[in-house]
């Protein structure tokens, strides 16, 4: 019988809390988006916010809005109801979208990292290394080599037979899907473990590379106050950065079957939910420059109304 529904079970063992569950991320939710349009409307709409660093952090912002709305709304609707059901395509449109955010946010980041280093390293030649024609290059190939890497593993899950229809978890991620498989996924795991690995360890260790380097720039600087300064202009992103792989290392690294579902599903909840609500946050109290603006954007609304 070919199986056209998918049955999400979301967080049965916690039934008794859905309902606070529901408020709290629906909360959540509603703010990410105001946080991460706050974002984009300040860096579109102030002419010294238009430079690479803040044109990257739009970009950040309107990939945690695009993972945040793929995720949340059927997350709650699961929750409120105590599990749900999603289309097949549907399922596997999920998977793909939620895949290919992942994927730009961990190349985004990555790019970030080399802006920083420089600013930082080198600072004279800033400018003409990191032009906005080269800013907008590596949005672009961010978002672009994102789509093709999931594009390429979704046609191999989605041609799968599956037997079964029920997923222990939120929403539809890959080792769940290929566990409701008939048919051998041999291909749809390599081409995963190919792709995702590099994806992963690649940006990871360009970044760590990026970071020493930057660290050791700011130790050579003599004051303690152009250290300090240094280091500010880069503590947001080192934030962003390693709440976004320690969540991902977190799920690697539990166990994906048996009573560590509810681990797996609830270190999902870090990149699903929370890093897209913290990361506007982070940014937002460790930038004066935004924070000085934001101020004068809400006073001004303020007197609108």
């Amino acid at each position: 019988m070919e199986v056209m529904e998918i049955v999400l079970l979301g967080f049965q063992n916690v039934f008794t809390l859905n309902s606070v569950l529901f408020v709290l991320f629906l909360v959540i939710y509603i703010l990410t988006l105001v946080g991460n349009l706050l974002i984009i409307i300040l860096v579109a709409n102030i002419q010294t916010l238009r430079s690479p660093m803040y044109i990257f952090l739009t970009q950040l912002s309107s990939c945690d809005i695009l993972l945040s709305a793929t995720m949340v709304p059927n997350m709650l609707h699961v929750i409120i109801n105590g599990g749900g059901t999603i289309s097949l395509t549907g399922c596997i449109s999920q998977f793909y979208v939620f895949g290919a955010s992942l994927s730009t946010e961990s190349f985004l980041l990555t790019v970030m990292s080399y802006d920083r280093y420089l600013a930082i390293c080198r600072p004279l030649h800033y400018t003409s290394i990191m032009s906005f024609r080269l800013c907008f290059q590596l949005i672009f190939s961010s978002w672009l080599l994102a789509s093709i890497i999931t594009l390429i593993i979704t046609p191999l899950v989605s041609s799968l037979q599956f037997c079964g229809r029920v997923i222990d978890h939120y929403f539809c991620d890959l080792a769940p899907l290929l566990e409701l498989s008939c048919t051998k996924h041999t291909a749809a795991e390599l081409v995963d473990f190919v792709l995702a690995v590099p994806l992963a360890t690649i940006p990871l260790f360009f970044i760590i590379f990026t970071y020493v380097s930057i660290f050791v720039a700011i130790l050579g600087i003599s004051s303690s106050a152009g250290r300090q300064k240094a280091f500010s202009t880069c503590s947001s992103h080192l934030t962003v950065v390693c709440a976004y792989y320690g969540a991902l290392i977190t799920v690697y690294i539990a166990p994906s079957k048996g009573q560590s579902y509810n681990i797996n599903k609830v270190a999902s909840l870090l990149y699903t939910l929370f890093n897209p609500f913290f990361n506007p946050i982070i940014y937002s109290l460790r930038n004066e420059v935004i924070k000085i603006h934001l101020k004068k954007l809400i006073l001004d609304c303020l007197r609108i109304i």
